[in-house]
């Protein structure tokens, strides 16, 4: 395994398509590493005011549809401004994702090791860990929808899934403000795309999420001379992910219309938008899943400092039926369950052992 983990600092995302479930034609390096690289400094991704979705009329709707359905087929990507969330509740999620790394022992964080639970890997990642084809510099906690108390469940226990009492609530407060995001992106999402808006009301109400706590520690001269990244480039297995935007430079998206590498700089505040393959499925291709990698900082200074980022990826339940939508003609990928779909792609990283057995619903 460590050995596949060199390797994929200088392996591309073509060594692994055989896991892919959409069609990804893109080929680059996993890692930005000691490569030439092609950056694209004129390409900005757009600004989206939600506000218009959440206060406007029909007519301000139907033109933020348009705006975010324009911004998501180009790239893939668009930064959510007029969302109504605080700024302030980001700063202090900043601050607790930091200090619940910090502060939590080897041993309390590794009480809670990943596993797969349904279709998601829950529970904490070492660092080099989060990945089995790269070593990534990054530590990683995971806690879908089971680990809050959303849901009214007389049996929760903050102590099954969270180092300390104080957490839960906290970031229980921070997936309900996303949470209310989810219908009006995806309402957004779906009148753009000639379909009934309130398609999915009812898949995405108390649906599964996957909110990552990330962690990037100081980087050490060992860590620059590897040329692994913070993250391994990837593109995201679910619906679409809600990324509060950080304080320290790193997130990049490739643009496939000149495979050149976007650094993505978003107001403080503001949310990045991104399509998954959940998406790029259902949208018969037309919303992509759209590569993106956390890299270092070009900044010296901040190579010496911890970086933090906490989305949010909205999924489907696993027996939800994933299908091309009505309209979209010919439709170029067969039903299939959310289950093995997402385990299938997500087990280039855990194993092949990770996938559960692909069932496809052509004859129903």
């Amino acid at each position: 395994m460590a050995d596949r983990k060199t390797q994929g600092i200088n392996a591309t995302n073509q060594a692994f398509i055989r896991y892919d479930q959409v069609d990804k034609k893109q080929e680059y390096h996993l890692a930005e590493g000691k490569h030439e690289e092609a950056f694209d400094d004129e390409t900005r991704v757009q600004t989206c005011d939600l506000g218009r979705f959440l206060h406007g009329n029909e007519a301000d709707q139907r033109a933020f549809a348009g705006e975010l359905g324009a911004a998501l087929r180009s790239l893939g990507f668009a930064i959510l401004e007029g969302h109504g969330i605080s700024p302030s509740l980001y700063r202090e999620a900043e601050e607790r994702t930091e200090d619940l790394f910090a502060t939590t022992s080897l041993a309390d964080k590794l009480r809670f090791r990943a596993q797969r639970h349904g279709s998601v890997n829950q529970g904490y990642f070492p660092i080099k860990e989060t990945s089995g084809i790269h070593p990534d510099l990054v530590e990683g906690w995971v806690f879908c929808r089971r680990a809050f108390d959303l849901d009214g469940d007389p049996a929760f226990r903050w102590q099954d899934y969270w180092p300390r009492a104080d957490a839960e609530p906290f970031f229980r407060r921070l997936v309900q403000s996303h949470e209310k995001l989810i219908l009006p992106v995806m309402q957004s999402l779906l009148r753009d795309l000639g379909c009934d808006p309130h398609l999915y009301d009812r898949r995405l109400t108390r649906t599964n999420f996957g909110q990552r706590l990330n962690y990037y520690p100081p980087l050490s001269a060992d860590d620059l001379a590897s040329g692994a990244g913070r993250m391994l480039g990837h593109e995201d297995v679910d619906l679409f992910t809600f990324l509060p935007a950080a304080s320290v430079e790193g997130l990049q998206v490739l643009n496939r219309a000149n495979m050149k590498w976007i650094r993505l700089d978003a107001p403080r505040g503001s949310i990045i938008l991104n399509t998954g393959d959940y998406a790029q499925r259902i949208s018969n291709d037309i919303l992509p899943s759209t590569t993106h990698r956390v890299s270092l900082p070009r900044d010296s200074n901040l190579r010496a400092r911890p970086r933090v980022s906490f989305p949010m990826a909205v999924y489907l339940w696993e027996d939800e039926v994933l299908e091309v939508l009505p309209g979209l003609v010919p439709p170029k990928y067969p039903p299939i369950k959310a289950l093995p779909f997402h385990t299938r792609i997500t087990s280039k990283y855990y194993g092949d052992d990770y996938a559960v057995a692909e069932s496809s619903l052509n004859d129903r």
